[in-house]
């Protein structure tokens, strides 16, 4: 597969759960949730833009948490205009953000960017409901 998720190239951060065998290291993982990503997984301001060619729009907080769970590290947001955080994941020095392919060619900057908190971004139910669909669909896949 042709990646072109910022940090592909060094996405080889282990798991450390092996919840969801098969799922090794984020390129594994992006691999499956491209399967799974869909419209409603997509947050709701952007459903109407959401298509399987742009299938990583509106999914980034549910993804960085997903991953978390999978491989640890701390989830971290990039302010969007309109208030919003853009969600990626850092596990020791590997950097990747498994839905950077949304901004197209626009570079954004993944330094000194706030740590995010799932119960900060679950506190809203329809995201949380998002993340256990993502997670559930995930789990169905690849259980042990």
């Amino acid at each position: 597969m042709d990646y072109k998720f910022y940090g592909w190239e060094h996405a080889d951060a282990p798991a450390i759960t092996d919840e969801f065998s098969g799922i090794k290291t984020p390129i594994d993982l992006y691999d499956a949730l491209s399967d799974l990503w869909c419209g409603y997984t997509c947050a709701p301001r952007m459903r109407g833009n959401w298509t399987k060619e742009n299938k990583t729009l509106g999914q980034c907080s549910i993804t960085a948490f997903l991953a978390q769970d999978i491989f640890g590290g701390k989830v971290y947001g990039i302010l969007r205009d309109g208030g919003n955080y853009h969600c990626y994941n850092v596990v020791s020095d590997c950097v990747f953000d498994l839905t950077s392919e949304q901004f197209g060619n626009e570079v954004l900057n993944y330094t000194d960017n706030p740590e995010q908190f799932r119960e900060v971004h679950f506190a809203k139910e329809e995201k949380r409901q998002r993340y256990e669909y993502l997670r559930n669909e995930l789990k169905k896949r690849f259980s042990v």
